[in-house]
């Protein structure tokens, strides 16, 4: 029997690569492979479910298993993760010098149901006692006029959601000065580009993501891999299979990673780096599977109703093929 022709769409990551260049095989499946941005990926899986298998969005995956509309299973490979801490960009003029100082402001954001943005507003919720209510959220296309939700949403209606002006962009906006801040996974153009307006809410991200895992060990969830529920019912094996290829994938990634005799990745420190994260986190700085990360799934399936995304509160077993929440031991 030949394998299984199936697309597979995801980010060109160091845990992606070794299934890309064909290092690593998938049981009873060749996949014709796509590396695709986050944005293209999710907008053709969620407009289109384009992909046989994709890299989603947590938050507009949980939206659809929240609706019973989902046409993709998740697998509990978590290819994204992100301390959010780094997320909120601020104008340096406006006296935004704590979270605190957000209330009342005007902030812009790409969706608000990005997984990114959910993690924030939790944060700043739980952390820093700043409800989404008291915040002007401006919504709008970073670097091109207009961007849609991909999934349609209802939020609350203590919720200020103001679409950004015909035809202007979120990053000009920032740089006028017409919002006060930025929040979202991807950084605005005018704060790579150094303008000295431009700055993070938190100056030193790392201190305070650190804080922040020492606190309630949380590295969040950005995204999960998906495969069509239909190839799940015809092929039980398949979920099970992608869970074995991209633990193998990572570990090759991982070891990469550790080999000092010549750094893989274009950064200095990275030994370094390496060691502090393992010092914080332990050994397994990026762990796959819905155990050891259900707290973390919880905490974002909570805010996700608490920020009005989901009509109910999803549990984090209702996310993943039953074949994938659990292994066999010799």
């Amino acid at each position: 029997m030949s394998d299984l022709n199936l697309s597979l769409a995801m980010g060109n990551y160091d845990r992606t690569r070794p299934i890309y260049d064909g290092l690593v095989k998938i049981d009873g499946v060749d996949p014709t492979c796509m590396l695709l941005s986050p944005e293209e990926m999710f907008f053709r899986a969620f407009r289109h479910a384009a992909f046989d298998i994709s890299e989603l969005s947590l938050s507009s995956y949980s939206i659809s298993v929240a609706r019973g509309a989902s046409q993709y299973i998740a697998i509990p490979v978590f290819l994204s993760r992100a301390f959010r801490h780094t997320s909120m960009y601020i104008r340096k003029d406006r006296g935004i010098d704590s979270p605190a100082a957000l209330r009342g402001r005007r902030i812009g954001i790409a969706e608000y149901q990005l997984s990114a943005n959910v993690w924030f507003r939790g944060i700043l919720q739980d952390e820093y006692g700043v409800h989404p209510s008291e915040i002007v959220w401006v919504r709008g296309g970073m670097d091109t006029p207009g961007r849609p939700e991909k999934i349609k949403v209802d939020l609350p209606s203590d919720i200020r959601v103001v679409d950004a002006p015909e035809g202007d962009t979120l990053n000009a906006m920032l740089e006028r000065g017409d919002i006060d801040g930025f929040v979202g996974p991807r950084s605005p153009r005018c704060f790579d580009q150094g303008n000295p307006a431009i700055g993070r809410l938190f100056p030193d991200t790392i201190a305070e993501a650190e804080t922040y895992f020492r606190k309630t060990r949380i590295f969040p969830i950005m995204h999960v891999l998906g495969l069509r529920r239909s190839l799940a019912e015809t092929h039980p094996w398949l979920p099970g299979a992608l869970l074995k290829a991209f633990n193998r994938a990572k570990s090759l990634a991982e070891e990469a990673l550790m080999d000092t005799s010549a750094t893989k990745v274009t950064m200095p420190f990275v030994e370094d780096s390496l060691s502090r994260a393992r010092a914080l986190m332990g050994p397994d700085i990026w762990s796959y599977g819905l155990q050891p990360n259900r707290h973390v799934l919880d905490t974002f399936l909570r805010y996700h109703y608490d920020q009005g995304l989901s009509p109910r509160l999803v549990s984090a077993d209702e996310l993943f093929h039953p074949a994938t929440t659990e292994a066999y031991s010799l």
